[in-house]
């Protein structure tokens, strides 16, 4: 009788805890983006976002779908994970612009160093952060029940001791969870929003405000462009090295041929991810600060989505990021000189040529790929242009949010199979092997 896969997973007593405790963090993720900040009118806030919704597209709706309704419930949790991305992306140009701080993170016990400073930085985003939301806050009739310097405290600890505590769970599912911490909390909050999309759908079908054969067209798309997006992060472009003949120690090793695998997109979802939080960390202070601020409003209208500028700020802060990342995690200096070391050489290619040859491959490959990306990231907007469909619901069809569900579903498969084969079972797929995207 042939073995299941799945029934393997429970079998295995370690992998087993890793899992029930992920879905343990994710659920108090979960529950806690239904508390409430105190000094907050719960009913004040659902009729005010009521009538938001009505108007089309809102900036409240893009943070609401990546913190999986935090945002517009005022929870602890309202700015989710997004502050320590947008300090991380702040501590990766600092040690560029900086070399003392450079030096640091290469010496030993360095890198947690950086993650200590990448925290304390959290802290201060996340006030910076809090104390544009109080502001905004006095712009919902009757949000605020408690004297208005009281909840300015309140709501500013509240909401950046949320977030330090969400930062400490997707520690936690990392270390002894399944996955990548941070990335499943992102992905938690995206597929909370399903169901209430779904349920969306249905409504506007009923209603005879979607028609059902455009319906179907998207959802073919959808389903294509799904499996754009596993083909892609799945690919590599695979570089020969030749490994000649050498002695160590007493033993003489060999030739052997290998490859250096590079991916089609080497940053996987991270430029998406990063171009995300840097667009909507200003335009949520400007929204949040600028109602007695005339050019913060102006600058807050201009950059509203899905207008053309925010199109372009999006789809060249994506491929930047792509080009900036890839040139942080794969340095062609450091992979020729390893190749070197062991006395390797690629066939064709002279040694003190290697680094301009591997920049030339991660160029050709990391454009067409970033392209790719900003190409899927902006699916929603066309999806809403084209056809109307509610904000929500075109979220899930492409953009950001399949991205992240693809990646971060494709890497956590990718670890349990792991397990699986170090526990000598077998894996997922009975053909080939899940590659994870590195997130």
């Amino acid at each position: 009788m042939a073995r299941n896969a799945l029934v393997d997973v429970f079998r295995i007593k370690d992998l087993r805890q890793r899992i029930f405790f992920t879905i343990g963090m994710l659920a108090i993720f979960r529950l806690g983006a239904a508390i409430p900040i105190p000094g907050i009118n719960v009913n004040a806030l659902r009729a005010f976002f009521m009538t938001q919704e009505q108007t089309g597209v809102t900036v409240e709706g893009y943070l609401d779908f990546f913190s999986g309704g935090a945002f517009t419930n005022f929870s602890i949790f309202m700015l989710g994970i997004m502050p320590y991305i947008s300090m991380q992306i702040i501590m990766q140009l600092l040690l560029l612009v900086f070399p003392a701080l450079k030096k640091i993170s290469e010496e030993e016990g360095g890198r947690k160093k950086i993650q200590r400073y990448t925290r304390y930085g959290t802290v201060v985003v996340c006030l910076v952060q809090s104390l544009a939301v109080t502001f905004y806050a006095n712009t919902i009739p009757n949000a605020i029940i408690i004297p208005d310097a009281l909840y300015r405290v309140v709501s500013m600890l509240t909401v950046t001791a949320g977030t330090i505590f969400l930062v400490w769970i997707g520690e936690q599912i990392s270390q002894r969870g399944i996955g990548n911490g941070i990335s499943l909390l992102i992905f938690g909050g995206i597929v909370a929003r399903m169901p209430g999309a779904v349920w969306t759908l249905f409504q506007e079908i009923q209603h005879g405000d979607l028609n059902p054969v455009f319906v179907i067209i998207v959802f073919g798309i959808f389903i294509v462009v799904t499996a754009l997006v596993i083909y892609e992060q799945q690919g590599q472009r695979k570089i020969p090295v030749h490994y000649s003949k050498r002695v160590v120690g007493r033993r003489m090793y060999g030739a052997q041929n290998t490859y250096v695998p590079f991916k089609i997109n080497p940053s996987g979802v991270i430029p998406v991810i990063f171009a995300s939080s840097v667009i909507f960390f200003p335009l949520q202070i400007a929204q949040g600060l600028g109602g007695g601020v005339r050019w913060l409003q102006q600058f807050a209208a201009w950059l509203q989505p899905p207008g053309i500028p925010y199109v372009v700020l999006y789809s060249g802060l994506i491929i930047f990021f792509a080009y900036f990342y890839t040139q942080v995690t794969l340095n062609p200096l450091e992979i020729a000189k390893n190749i070197r070391e062991h006395g390797g050489s690629i066939p064709g290619i002279r040694s003190e040529k290697m680094e301009e040859y591997f920049t030339r491959i991660l160029n050709r490959i990391i454009l067409p790929g970033a392209i790719f990306l900003a190409f899927i990231a902006l699916i929603p907007e066309l999806v809403q242009a084209l056809f109307g469909f509610p904000q929500e619901v075109a979220f899930l069809m492409g953009g950001t949010s399949l991205l992240i569900i693809v990646g971060v579903d494709l890497d956590l498969m990718s670890q349990i199979e792991g397990q699986l084969r170090m526990h000598h079972h077998e894996g997922l797929t009975k053909k080939g092997r899940i590659r994870s995207r590195n997130l």
